[in-house]
């Protein structure tokens, strides 16, 4: 934890911008070999590694409810389904874009091939999005177990947060959750057995001081299982709001 951080001072939209733009100035890599497409291979544009094609493609969700994150017909507006479901351990659920062509490309470019790149850009998408959303005190990635550490060699979401947190000024407590039990792989098993494969799945790390307000990163949101389990640990550690940013949101 970077201890040096204000937790509670907002920073200007101003600000942000030219930290992302900072961010982006000083990567040396774009200095020595201009930019490339990651979904097709075309040249990118100016300053990200997308064409033009491809950036005008992104699949954007401007309406989205804040309890699942699924497409309704006003900003703001809550579901049918949310407003009849049981409050649970998150408070608020934001995704930058619906999980569809160029980020069904991306996204496995990371999570798969291990092409790290793909998670910069991924966060600077994201970053362009996500300070819209309330800012939270700090981002907390959503942790693999470290059997699946050792296997991949990456946590995906880490590599999507540090970046994030960077453009956007906010700290990255990449040590807060552990996932102290080893589960399926998630996209295997149902709606019913992914709740049931997560039950007890994450713990907070013990005695590490917590703001009161955080929000857990992934890439893609298909059920919400995994962010509810990591929230509901955060939650009985003692935070007081939860929200969970994620690239996409499965429709």
């Amino acid at each position: 934890m970077n201890t040096a951080v204000n937790l509670t001072t907002p920073i200007p939209v101003d600000g942000l911008r030219a930290r992302l733009g900072f961010w982006l100035r000083n990567d040396a890599t774009r200095l020595l070999w201009p930019t490339r497409c990651l979904a097709c291979e075309d040249p990118g544009l100016d300053g990200m590694d997308l064409c033009f094609a491809c950036e005008a493609a992104l699949p954007e969700l401007e309406a989205a409810c804040p309890g699942c994150a699924l497409p309704v017909p006003e900003i703001g507006q809550v579901c049918g389904v949310c407003l009849t479901a049981r409050p649970g351990a998150l408070n608020e659920i934001h995704a930058a874009f619906l999980y569809a062509a160029p980020l069904d490309r991306l996204i496995p470019r990371l999570k798969f091939a291990g092409d790290l790149a793909a998670g910069r850009l991924i966060a600077q998408l994201m970053a362009e999005r996500l300070r819209r959303a309330p800012q939270p005190q700090a981002l907390i990635p959503v942790p693999l177990h470290r059997a699946r550490l050792r296997q991949r060699g990456f946590d995906q979401a880490l590599e999507i947060t540090r970046p994030l947190g960077a453009a956007l000024g906010l700290p990255v407590l990449d040590h807060a959750l552990i996932r102290h039990r080893a589960t399926q792989e998630q996209s295997r098993l149902s709606a019913v057995a992914r709740r049931r494969n997560l039950k007890d799945a994450f713990q907070a790390w013990p005695k590490l001081p917590l703001p009161e307000h955080v929000a857990i990163v992934d890439d893609v949101m298909t059920t919400g299982a995994t962010l509810r389990a990591a929230a509901a640990a955060l939650k009985r550690a003692g935070v007081r709001r939860v929200d969970a940013w994620v690239t996409a949101r499965v429709p």
